[in-house]
This record gives C-alpha cells, structure tokens and sequence, in this order.
C-alpha cells in the first residue's frame, strides 16, 4: 500500500492529536462496511429525487466522526456537493442571537466538491454552472461564442433554471441573486459577484445594507436558513450536481444548552427537517447528524425529550441487541471487533514505516499482545473507544522509531506499559487465540 507521504503525515498526525484526517481515509477504513452500504443506499435514492434524513450514535472516539468524513469521501466521488459543520455553542439550529445563522454560514463556508475537497467551493460551482451552460449551448447549437445569438440562447438556458426555483419558498430571492451573478460574470464585474456571493453566504447583517449593496430587501436569516439549505439542492442538481448532502456533528452541543425552551426550539428545527425529508418536501438531499447515545435518548434534555422526535426515533419492539435495523433513522455504532481492530493496527503500522522512511520493525505478534493489553484493562469493554486505541498505539510506534533498540514485545509487557492491564485477561486471550503466530 503507497501512500504519497503529504497524506501519510495528515493521517497519523491527526489520529495522534485525536481528531479525524480530512483526507486519506480510504487508507484506514476498517469495518463499518454496514453502515456505509446503508448511508450509500441513501445516496442513491437521493440522487433519485429523493431526501433522507440519519443520526449516528456513537459514545466519544466511538468513530462518528470518522464514519461523517467516509461518506463526505464517498459522495464526493459520485458528484454530489457537501456541507459539513459541527455545533458549537455559538453555532446551533436555531437560536435568538444568529447561532441558527452561524451554522449556515459554516455549512457555506465547508461547501465541498470533488474538485474543491477542502470547502470554499460556493464560487467555483456557480462559475461551472454558467461555464457548463455555454459549453452546452455550443455543442448543440453550433452558434460562435461571440455572437448575439449565441449570448441570447445561453440566456435562456440560465433563466429556464432560475425559473425553476421560483415556486419554492424564498426562490424568488434566490433567482434573483442568481440572475445578479451569472449578468456581473458575463460582464466581467467581480465587485458585484463579490457581492452576490456574500449574500448567498448569509454575512449580510441587515436588510438595509443589503438594499444599498444589491438593491434587494431580503437576507438570510435565523428563522429562514434552512430554506435556502434545501434551495441550494435544487439548484445544485439544476447546475449539474447530483445533489446535496448535509453533514452536522457534535449534538451534544444542543443537549448542552441550560434553557430548555431554547433546547425545544432546536429540537423542533430537527423535526422540520425530518418531515421535510421523509414527507417528500425536499428533494436532492441528505441530512447526516451526529451525536451521543445520552444527546439523543435522554427523555429530560436530549433529542428524545421532544416527544414528536421520540415517538418517530425510538426503536420498535423488534430491536434487540445484536439484531440491527439499518434502514431506521438512527444508526448506533457498535464497537469494533479485536480482528477489524488488528486490522488497523497494520494499516498504521505500514503508513507510519513510509511516512518515516524505515523498515517495519513490529511484527503481527507484536500488535496482537498491544491489542490484547489494550481490552485488558479493567472496564475497556465498555470504555475503551478506537480513538484510545489508535492514539496509543500510533504513541509506540514513535517510540519504537526513535528508540530502535528497543525489544518491542518485551517493551509492551512491561511493567510501565502493563500497570493498566486487567487482572483477569481470560476472555481476551480465548478471543484472540486464532491470532497466535
């Protein structure tokens, strides 16, 4: 496995600090195969015309994030547009001093394409809207670029689109703004395209400044943002997109809020989307939450306190454990397994090796006797997360680079690495039996 070293390094640097790589996670990907085969099959219905709406629950370092970032990947490559943000507490779904706002500006600001993986991307799609609509309208009607006629059909094919939008709510405002882009990219006025990208970015404060800057009476505001969410997905399958998907992490953040009709309020935006989605009210696009088992299935403060989202998010009579239900609006994480995690601790061996140019000194055996320290400990059943895990072991093979005397397996049993180790180990050495070299 060759991994170009400027994303061997973002990898085990950001699994080192605790945080998941933006990039490179094809090279670590192990086991959630089923979890991503259901958020895929979401993929396709939305491609279709349709909308979905999921939450995963994991615990903290359970892979939430990591799994958010898998599908940001995945959907990137089959030509749809992400928005991704995480909730803060100046950044939630609704709020009385613009934190619903703020949320909109960072899904705007993380717009992404395949082209443009690391956001800002807003510019480039509008500009590849109108760059595809000319190159469309040369194929087909063999007009010169530089004739009237040409410029007039092209016209056509734009207004037609911005046309299209009108019937929805706020689509009037948004075709408008449109139009005000495609005339200042045809004239060459970036001052006014600047402008009109502001707007679609939410950073007008006031109606009245936006009135002076584009002679519009309209913003987007905090009640209102999520109209132009699902706005911008019409438009991008419009533009040549296969749709939107809408990636928001970090929950917890609304379980948080000590106001609980402000938590309420939050809880009822969530709600509005799920309707919108599951009714059909949307179209071209997938919304993916994250969040903790107690964010969302505490009956005082969490998602399930509203009892609208309760009665449609809690599990049937049929759910047990063991048993999954994928295609429900909640997807819980279990752990992973010691052979997916042995797995993965090859992964990191081998990209640890390239990116630090030596030869790889751990051996199977070693990982194996890592691993089984690791689920050793007293309470990891319930505990330990992958997070811990991958830190740890990215921790001794740092060690094990800087200090090539040292013996490795005895390195792992000994007292310094052990003192953390269960006294009863049973149940992980009869796991992990099949793995003895």
């Amino acid at each position: 496995m060759k991994i170009p070293k400027r994303i061997a390094s973002a990898v085990i640097n950001s699994l080192k600090g605790g945080v998941v790589p933006r990039i490179g996670l094809p090279y670590i990907t192990v086991g959630r195969e089923t979890e991503i085969d259901a958020l895929l099959h979401d993929v396709d219905i939305i491609q279709d015309g349709g909308a979905s709406f999921r939450f995963i629950v994991g615990r903290y370092g359970s892979g939430k994030s990591f799994l958010l970032q898998t599908i940001r990947s995945h959907v990137m490559d089959r030509n749809f547009v992400v928005a991704d943000a995480d909730l803060s507490p100046e950044r939630r779904l609704q709020g009385s001093k613009g934190q619903g706002l703020a949320t909109y500006k960072e899904l705007i600001r993380n717009m992404s394409t395949k082209t443009r993986p690391d956001g800002g991307a807003l510019t480039l799609i509008l500009d590849r809207w109108i760059s595809s609509v000319q190159s469309e309208t040369a194929a087909e009607s063999g007009l010169s670029p530089d004739s009237a006629e040409f410029e007039k059909t092209v016209e056509k094919k734009i207004y037609d689109v911005i046309s299209s939008l009108n019937e929805l709510v706020h689509g009037f405002d948004f075709a408008r703004l449109l139009t005000l882009y495609y005339r200042s990219y045809i004239s060459g006025d970036e001052e006014n395209k600047a402008k009109a990208v502001k707007w679609f970015r939410g950073e007008y404060s006031t109606k009245s400044e936006a009135k002076q800057e584009l002679g519009i009476n309209i913003i987007i505001s905090d009640d209102d943002w999520y109209e132009y969410i699902k706005l911008f997905a019409m438009f991008l399958k419009k533009a040549g997109y296969n749709g939107l998907i809408i990636l928001i992490d970090e929950l917890v953040n609304i379980y948080k809020v000590p106001n609980s009709i402000t938590r309420q309020y939050n809880y009822e935006k969530i709600l509005t989307m799920y309707n919108d989605t599951l009714q059909g009210k949307a179209k071209y696009i997938g919304i993916i939450m994250g969040g903790t088992p107690q964010c969302i299935e505490d009956t005082r403060r969490g998602v399930y306190s509203y009892e609208a989202l309760r009665s449609r998010l809690a599990e049937g009579r049929f759910g047990r454990e063991g048993v999954r239900d994928m295609l429900a609006p909640v997807i819980r994480l279990i752990p992973l397994t010691y052979e997916e995690m042995l797995v993965l601790t090859e992964k990191l061996a081998d990209i640890h090796a390239q990116l630090f140019g030596y030869e790889q000194v751990i051996t199977q055996d070693d990982m194996i006797k890592f691993i089984q320290l690791e689920f050793g400990r007293i309470g990891s059943d319930s505990h330990i997360t992958p997070r811990e895990v991958i830190r740890d072991f990215i921790e001794l093979l740092d060690i094990v680079y800087q200090n090539p005397s040292i013996n490795i397996s005895e390195f792992i049993a000994s007292d310094e690495m052990a003192h953390a180790e269960s006294t009863d180990e049973s149940d992980v050495d009869e796991e992990f039996a099949e793995f003895e070299l």
